[in-house]
């Protein structure tokens, strides 16, 4: 059986395009963008992640939760593979095990207020479902009823939700057609249509070609809608109409003491906001929403809003890359200065990673090289992906460059070229060739810039980056001429660099070309 072909692009492309379609919700696309991702880089665990929130939306809750459990195969507290692990639990109605992974999240302090919401809405499906603990009363001291009826409640709470529901005609549920359109949406215009079919005698009569009763299979599909209706009434219970959900939103300035599970539903809905205003270009309605969240959480208790300081930190994150898009780098600088103090205050290592990370891309974007490098330096240790770690050597290289350091950068090129091949990612092993080789130029080493630089073509040509060979070319046809020029310098004729005299009697010449020509031949074995 032959190998299935790797898809034509690269993983950074395909993460890239997938996230995009994700967030404009294109589900079927982006999932395909990620699966073509995997095929590139098996067992990323951000993929992974992002695929299983594709496959959740579209309803395949089983391969949701295979590719969140793939997720943490290597690291049992990756905050997104848990998170998702979580919501596909809850979305099968496992919400006793969707529960305890919303509180291992919760307890990484990592995006709290998402792990928040589900921990409320486990708690408040559990006891729509079996009822509040205080509704059970034991008879006395020795009777084990409490553990019987809970049991009991349980297994009821799985066959309701997991299992199909009988439905007849004249089993129909009291229901508000209202509250149905809005829990079903798309889908109620389906459920309408197979109860429509019901009436339909001589069709309900007829079989299939596979002997199925057409009847059955209406009900059936009834049946499936019904469970989902009930489910996320579950999910949502006073939440359904949309009259009552703006009537909730114009009461938030009036009444501070919300519930936990209204506080976190607020804020996940403005973070997501937020989110997509900035990656859709307007920056200044996502810096305006950002402050306007960040002035209301911070009028709060830590009592109304658990980890508020934290969340304060991702606000003040989010208001320094707007900023940033907007060109007004000192408050930028400030907003991600306040960032780093909260998370040096409670300790947190990732929220400083990032806030370091963020300073100096605004450092580096003001030119300000030496600041940029002291930030990103001390990230180095913080970081944990390979990924990551390319981009911050290659970075910290293309700072000392721009100091006119040449060794250093060399260097640093050199680590982030090491990274790049350990992660087999291609673009930013092309990216780190080209860093070194324009060092090893500044250092007038041109013998071995035009190696490097022609194996970095080789990379080009491969990932079909035409704008990066043409310059890679010129790049080539430069330190060519610089290279004759230095062996002019130091008595060998230009004429030997042309191949009219024999090379053997230069050995700084024979050296090159042997080296070009090995090169050469590697490059060729390498090839498509």
């Amino acid at each position: 059986m032959e190998a299935e072909a790797a898809p034509v692009g690269t993983f950074p492309g395909f993460m890239t395009e997938g996230s995009g379609l994700l967030r404009r919700g294109e589900y079927g696309k982006a999932l395909i963008c990620f699966s073509n991702a995997l095929k590139l880089r098996g067992g990323d665990r951000d993929c992974l992640a992002a695929r299983s929130q594709c496959y959740l939306r579209l309803g395949d809750t089983d391969n949701a939760l295979k590719d969140a459990e793939a997720s943490l195969q290597k690291d049992q507290t990756f905050s997104k593979g848990l998170y998702q692990k979580a919501e596909a639990l809850y979305t099968m109605g496992d919400f006793e095990f969707a529960l305890v992974f919303y509180h291992r999240g919760y307890r990484l302090r990592l995006e709290p207020h998402k792990f928040l919401l589900g921990i409320e809405k486990s708690q408040e499906a559990i006891i729509n479902c079996i009822g509040a603990p205080s509704s059970i009363k034991l008879e006395n001291k020795g009777n084990l009823c409490f553990l019987s009826k809970q049991a009991e409640c349980k297994q009821k709470v799985q066959i309701k939700v997991a299992k199909n529901q009988k439905w007849t005609k004249n089993q129909k549920p009291a229901r508000n057609p209202k509250t149905e359109r809005e829990l079903l949406g798309e889908l109620y215009a389906d459920k309408a249509y197979l109860e429509k079919l019901l009436n339909d005698k001589d069709l309900m009569e007829s079989s299939t070609k596979q002997g199925v009763k057409v009847k059955d299979l209406v009900l059936g599909g009834i049946s499936y809608l019904e469970t989902r209706r009930e489910f996320w009434q579950q999910q949502k219970p006073i939440y359904a109409r949309v009259r009552e959900r703006k009537l909730r939103q114009q009461r938030w300035s009036r009444d501070k003491k919300q519930k936990p599970l209204e506080v976190g539903r607020y804020l996940e809905k403005m973070m997501e906001d937020i989110d997509m205003l900035l990656s859709g270009d307007s920056p200044e309605e996502s810096c305006k929403k950002a402050k306007r969240v960040l002035r209301k959480v911070q009028g709060w208790s830590e009592d109304e809003v658990p980890n508020r300081k934290m969340l304060i930190g991702d606000l003040y994150s989010r208001i320094g890359k707007a900023q940033l898009q907007m060109g007004q780098m000192e408050a930028a600088l400030k907003s991600h200065r306040m960032d780093l103090e909260l998370a040096r205050q409670l300790d947190l290592p990732d929220a400083a990673s990032r806030a370091l990370e963020n300073m100096g891309r605004v450092y580096a974007s003001t030119r300000r090289f030496q600041p940029a490098i002291d930030a990103w330096e001390k990230k180095i240790p913080m970081v944990k992906s390979n990924l990551e770690k390319t981009w911050l050597l290659h970075e910290i290289g293309r700072c000392y460059l721009e100091l006119d350091k040449a060794k250093a950068a060399q260097s640093y090129g050199q680590k982030s070229l090491q990274v790049a091949d350990e992660e087999g990612d291609a673009e930013w092993q092309l990216h780190a060739m080209v860093l070194v080789a324009q060092a090893q130029v500044r250092l007038k080493d041109y013998r071995p810039a035009i190696l490097t630089f022609e194996k970095a073509l080789n990379k080009a040509t491969l990932l079909h980056d035409e704008a990066a060979q043409t310059a890679i070319v010129t790049a080539l046809d430069e330190v060519s001429k610089s290279f004759v020029e230095q062996l002019s310098e130091r008595g060998v004729p230009r004429a030997l660099g042309l191949g009219e005299a024999s090379s053997s009697e230069n050995p700084e010449v024979d050296g090159f070309e042997k080296d070009a020509e090995g090169e050469a031949g590697s490059g060729a074995q390498r090839g498509p």
